[in-house]
């Protein structure tokens, strides 16, 4: 039996070589790849960063201290539902939401045939009783005439006793009949400035100024100082506000009704400008309280008013107390950075790009401010939205 040869399975040495400088490669490459992810991923982390907007702390320079804070709504003391006198179609209307109106300016005309022809007839039957009037003068003065012939012929003794009376009554009856005839001219006119009322009742006027805020009405439709018509009657032609008389109306616990008191400053602050702090005082306490609620209405007025302010927008309104002393050891901080952690108080203070948890003791309300007695210093930052959200350390980027 031959034995194989085995030499020529034998492996070449540049074979055996360009395996591992492959390798080489290759771990070249992986680590590449490493690199990159673990780039990527920091990038990716870093945008992740919350983005926060932060407010200086400010030195407590004194001011008022809040009582009690309310929520109410913007109220006109004047506003009005303007409606007709009469029951009439409307023919035009000249008014539309937003419009300044004036005393007395025009907003509607209603259809006025019906009155226009009553008060022609009114006018008509003036004129006819004025006419008879002017007849009955005219017989008076000649039965005064024919009284005083026979008057004359009676002291003569030449006519009867029976002819000086019947001239004496028609004297006297032409008499009576003209005061009867004045009545009826007086009762004509009457008439007249009835009808002419209906005919002005026809034009509807605006009773203040203001602006008009709701259009009721449109050109073609029935309008009526009462419902009628199944609904298909309008009561109304317009809405007027008095911008002038706009006004706070809140409501107050009767527990705290003793710190109000006329006159007493106060802070409004409008659901729809959070921001914006406008300065009011009490104009009146509500003599009244509403048992269901528990409450007691309060009034406020503006100090300056504003076109920012319409009616019906929401309010909160904080009742302030006498002026204190500032303190060189308390600030303020907006009370949107404050965190409550389980009856603890802190805020995130944001340095170099991250957040500091600091727990701090927190004094009286100013307004949107809260009062902190220690914990900051003054010009620190301190995040003002989001920071329910943060941890201690974490890096965040502030929103510019």
């Amino acid at each position: 039996m031959t034995t194989p040869d085995l030499s020529a399975l034998r492996i070449d040495e540049r074979a055996r070589r360009a395996p591992r400088r492959l390798g080489w490669r290759t771990a070249a490459i992986g680590l590449a790849v490493v690199l990159a992810l673990v780039a990527g991923l920091f990038v990716l982390l870093r945008e992740k960063a919350p983005e926060v907007e932060v407010a200086a702390v400010r030195a407590d320079k004194g001011g008022r201290a809040a009582l009690l804070n309310a929520s109410g709504y913007i109220t006109p003391r004047q506003r009005a539902t303007i409606a007709a006198k009469i029951t009439a179609r409307v023919n035009e209307i000249y008014v539309d939401e937003g419009m300044q109106v004036e005393p007395g300016q025009v907003l509607a005309r209603l259809d006025d045939s019906d009155a226009r022809a009553r008060l022609i007839s009114a006018q008509a039957e003036r004129a006819a009783t004025a006419a008879t009037l002017g007849d009955l003068h005219v017989n008076l003065e000649n039965a005064e005439r024919e009284l005083a012939r026979i008057q004359a012929l009676w002291d003569k003794q030449l006519v009867a006793e029976q002819n000086r009376d019947q001239a004496k009554m028609a004297v006297d009856s032409f008499k009576a009949r003209i005061v009867l005839a004045r009545e009826q001219v007086g009762a004509a006119e009457a008439r007249v400035k009835v009808a002419q009322q209906d005919l002005d009742n026809c034009t509807v006027r605006a009773p203040f100024g203001g602006i008009v805020v709701s259009k009721d009405a449109q050109r073609g439709e029935m309008v009526s100082p009462v419902s009628a018509g199944g609904g298909f009657t309008r009561t109304g032609i317009a809405t007027i506000v008095d911008m002038a008389s706009l006004e706070i109306e809140v409501d107050v616990n009767e527990s705290y009704i003793a710190r109000v008191k006329t006159s007493q400053p106060v802070t409004a602050v409008l659901d729809a400008y959070p921001d914006w702090q406008i300065p009011a005082k009490v104009r009146t306490v509500i003599p009244t309280a509403d048992r269901q609620k528990a409450t007691v209405k309060v009034r406020a007025t503006f100090d300056r008013l504003d076109p920012r302010i319409l009616p019906d927008m929401g309010v909160k309104v904080t009742f302030l107390g006498d002026e204190s002393a500032p303190s060189a050891a308390r600030v303020l901080v907006s009370r949107a950075a404050l965190v409550d952690e389980g009856g603890t108080t802190a805020v995130f203070v944001h340095r170099d790009g991250k957040v500091e948890r600091r727990a701090v003791r927190v004094g009286q309300a100013r307004g949107n401010d809260q009062e902190i007695i220690a914990g900051l210093s003054d010009g620190e930052q301190v995040v003002t939205t989001g920071a329910k959200q943060l941890r201690d350390g974490q890096s965040v980027r502030v929103k510019r």
